[in-house]
């Protein structure tokens, strides 16, 4: 835990975030710096979206097998998983600093190799090196920005992580869009991930390292180095009284509660503040992951062509309008939660998630059960009003055996080809309301 008492941002604390990082550049040096891995987490959620599209269109396997596109997507999942563990050691063991330099390293690396990836394998393993910085960054980045900030203004610098979050999943699906006439196209979309990781390195190259994590390991003189370059000189000696009593305080603690991870843990479940708190923490954590918001960020702009947009550009253009909803979102979160409470806002985020997202599924749903099919069946049937003239056209080709859904949006008929048809003009409708009710999930989320 860091000095100062609990984290607790409010209207005024960001204007005194504000005032004290305009007369101290220094600080929001610190914390912009170590919010870099706030981005690249951000990022990296919201750039394979992007990039899946046109992985399908270079390896026929991925096109053909669904369970190779979601391998793709979830092993950066699960290396974070583990590098939210292993950072966890290591930002204890090496220190704040080592830690998201390592991360930086191995996220650069992941960003390579999936770049250079020759087969969907090698992309899988430069998912999952990504996977492994963005866990470690995650866990260490804002323990980084607490403990190197100010009390007074300690929770405004640590919630612009969370918006750095967002701002990179939006400036993902703005470079996807950049790069979709660019020859190698996903290929762009994934290398680019290793310049933030790159520009953060070097960044952390010249800061110093956490001063709590310093005077742990008995490092005063250098911690009181760098509290002199973050406080005034008369608040230097308050603050490292303030380090002095907490550092003591934790000793104190970890001998009480046992030495090993299995005494501690028992030992922690038998506190109850400690025991409802972990399970408060921990419902609303897998309750928010459950809700499959997931889902509509990995996969947005599939999402969006499967709505009846085959244009690989407009997807990811109607996708950037839920980025850049999703960051508003976490603005509007800042700038509320102390004013109406982070339980009132929470209750009425996770209602609207679910709501929107039952909403999003019967649309489809309904969409699918209303829609003709697409064969060569009912193209007999039907005759020269053919649920899709195109595939009709195609019956005596060996083509028309690759053909997909996607093959069917492109060629404009992939729901009803007759456009005075009352199925085509209802499914439009469901179109609107399914991207609409797409952003508002959104907006709840961050909320």
């Amino acid at each position: 835990m860091a000095e100062g008492g609990p984290v607790k941002p409010d209207k005024t604390e960001f204007t005194e975030c504000w005032r004290t990082s305009w007369k101290t550049p220094y600080i929001m040096r610190l914390a912009l710096s170590a919010g870099i891995g706030g981005l690249l987490f951000g990022y990296d959620t919201g750039v394979i979206s992007g990039a899946l599209l046109y992985m399908r269109e270079d390896f026929e396997s991925i096109d053909k097998n669904t369970w190779l596109q979601e391998t793709i997507v979830s092993m950066a999942v699960a290396g974070a998983i583990v590098g939210a563990a292993l950072g966890g050691f290591l930002s204890d063991s090496l220190g704040r600093k080592k830690s998201i330099l390592g991360a930086d390293i191995v996220f650069f690396v992941g960003a390579i190799v999936m770049a250079a990836a020759p087969n969907p394998w090698v992309i899988v393993i430069g998912r999952l090196l990504v996977g492994l910085g963005v866990g470690m960054a995650s866990m260490t980045a804002p323990l980084y920005i607490s403990e190197a900030s100010p009390a007074r203004i300690r929770g405004a610098l640590v919630s612009t992580n969370g918006l750095l979050i967002t701002g990179g999943q939006f400036m993902a699906y703005v470079i996807n869009l950049a790069f979709t006439k660019a020859p190698g196209t996903w290929r762009w979309m994934l290398g680019v991930a290793g310049l933030p990781a790159l520009i953060q390195f070097v960044l952390m190259m010249s800061l110093p390292e956490s001063p709590r994590w310093l005077y742990s390991r008995d490092k005063v003189d250098e911690a009181k180095s760098t509290l002199e370059k973050i406080y005034s000189p008369e608040e230097v000696e308050e603050e490292m009284a303030l380090l002095k009593a907490s550092i003591e305080s934790e000793k104190a603690d970890e001998a009480a509660i046992g030495e090993t991870m299995l005494t501690k843990l028992k030992n922690a479940f038998k506190n109850p503040v400690v025991r409802r708190g972990l399970y408060a923490g921990v419902t609303v954590q897998v309750a928010q992951q459950f809700v499959g918001i997931n889902t509509v960020m990995y996969y947005s702009p599939t999402i969006v062509q499967f709505a009846g947009f085959a244009s690989k550009s407009v997807a990811l253009s109607l996708s950037l309008i839920t980025a850049g909803l999703n960051a508003f979102g976490s603005i509007v979160s800042m700038l509320f939660v102390d004013r109406y409470g982070r339980k009132r806002l929470m209750i009425i985020s996770m209602a609207g998630i679910i709501f929107f997202l039952i909403f999003l599924s019967v649309v489809f749903i309904e969409a699918s059960s209303h829609a003709p099919k697409v064969g060569s069946i009912e193209s007999v049937l039907f005759g020269a009003n053919s649920t899709c003239s195109a595939y009709a056209g195609a019956t005596s080709s060996a083509a028309a055996g690759k053909w997909s859904c996607m093959t069917c949006l492109k060629a404009k008929c992939g729901f009803c080809s007759n456009k005075a048809s009352e199925v085509i003009r209802n499914f439009r409708s469901r179109i609107i309301f399914n991207i609409c009710a797409t952003r508002l999930i959104l907006v709840f989320h961050q909320v």
